[in-house]
């Protein structure tokens, strides 16, 4: 979804096991900015991959995490929240 702006790879992965693609350390080599949606990933991320992190800023996008894979309302909120950190 985010791939199309410049300079911009943009790769998805989940915190729970059961994700399609889960989190994994492999994940977090040569990021700049990591989004989550609410603050509970948030915490979660840092106490999971706190050592992953490094220099990685982390965004929380305040964004309910009820939605369906692809859901249209969905994608106009992450792309409203998360295009601004992109320019």
């Amino acid at each position: 979804m985010f791939s199309e702006y410049p300079n911009v790879e943009a790769r998805s992965a989940g915190l729970n096991n059961d994700a399609v693609d889960p989190l994994s350390p492999e994940h977090f080599e040569d990021i700049d900015l990591v989004f989550v949606m609410e603050k509970a990933h948030r915490s979660k991320l840092s106490r999971t991959y706190k050592a992953y992190l490094k220099s990685a800023r982390v965004i929380c996008l305040n964004i309910p995490d009820d939605f369906e894979y692809m859901q249209p309302e969905l994608i106009t909120r992450l792309k409203a929240r998360v295009t601004p950190h992109l320019r």
